[in-house]
């Protein structure tokens, strides 16, 4: 048996509103359009389900019973209906974003947007030696989750982090001997971050490995080869933080900033950036 739902609507309606004439009042019915659909109701369920009087009207049992099914029947409609509304946002997001930001939750944030605005089209580039703000100043990108220094009022700051030197927890040199190190090429910012720390300091060292994917540093610092510079945050069981051991100097602090292209402030650009920034634990619109 298929229920209309404009005939359930009808029915809650009455019962919500307490009569017929306030029911269509909401529905923008007439009156007499309200009895009918009530009437066919019934007819088609085979049981009374509203008990009438000149002075008042309840719900029959069976009419209490009928009103917990039909609520659950428009939520669930209701609901269908506006995950399924054609969104009136379309178009493209340019977005980069460094590889240790998002990490395990760029496919929910993704994902996420995905659903609610299916009609626009995202280009995401993920890495640690791409260097975005060029980028976003060149307009090659609408937004982007850069590194600045703490403080910086250049975008929107998401988290604060703290550099650190990270070795295998077993890792050891002889003293006075060359440091072994694993680094992203350049222009990452951990490399520079390192590199910038030892300028003008009397540490011996030289650079072991490189690879462009994070995955590929972590497994050579994993292996005893090498130190590298993370965040704290990246810092996995297996490893041990290395500052001020063989003469490290320590590393600086940074932020996590949301930065904006002067032509990047779309309507779906902007949706994305308030999704990141909730993701972030950020309140408030975005600046540029």
């Amino acid at each position: 048996m298929d229920f209309d739902p404009a005939l359930l609507r009808a029915f809650v309606a009455v019962k919500e509103t307490g009569g017929f004439t306030r029911a269509a009042q909401r529905l923008n019915l007439t009156q007499s359009a309200i009895s009918h659909q009530i009437r066919r109701l019934e007819e088609q369920v085979g049981r009374q389900l509203l008990f009438r009087t000149t002075r008042a009207m309840t719900l029959t049992e069976d009419g209490e019973d009928f009103l917990h099914y039909a609520e659950k029947i428009l939520h669930t409609l209701d609901s269908m209906a506006q995950r399924f509304k054609p969104s009136p946002i379309s178009g493209v997001v340019r977005f980069g974003v460094l590889e240790n930001f998002l990490g395990e939750r760029l496919p929910t944030l993704l994902c996420q947007f995905g659903r609610a605005f299916p009609s626009v089209r995202l280009d995401v580039s993920v890495g640690m030696n791409l260097d975005l703000q060029p980028m976003i100043k060149a307009g090659e990108l609408d937004l982007a989750v850069v590194m600045a220094a703490p403080g910086s009022e250049e975008g929107t700051p998401l988290r604060r982090t703290q550099f650190v030197w990270a070795a295998a927890e077993f890792f050891d040199v002889a003293p006075g001997a060359s440091l072994p190190f694993a680094f992203f090429p350049s222009p990452c910012i951990n490399r520079l971050v390192g590199l910038g720390a030892l300028d003008g300091k009397s540490v011996p060292w030289h650079v072991v490995f490189t690879s462009q994917s994070q995955q590929g540093i972590r497994a050579a610092v994993m292996a005893g080869l090498a130190i590298t510079v993370l965040t704290r945050d990246d810092v996995e069981p297996g490893m041990k933080i290395v500052d001020g051991s063989y003469g490290l100097p320590p590393l600086s602090e940074a932020e996590f900033i949301l930065v904006w292209s002067a032509g990047g402030k779309t309507p779906a650009a902007v949706e994305f950036g308030r999704l990141i920034t909730q993701m972030s634990g950020v309140d408030g619109p975005t600046r540029r």
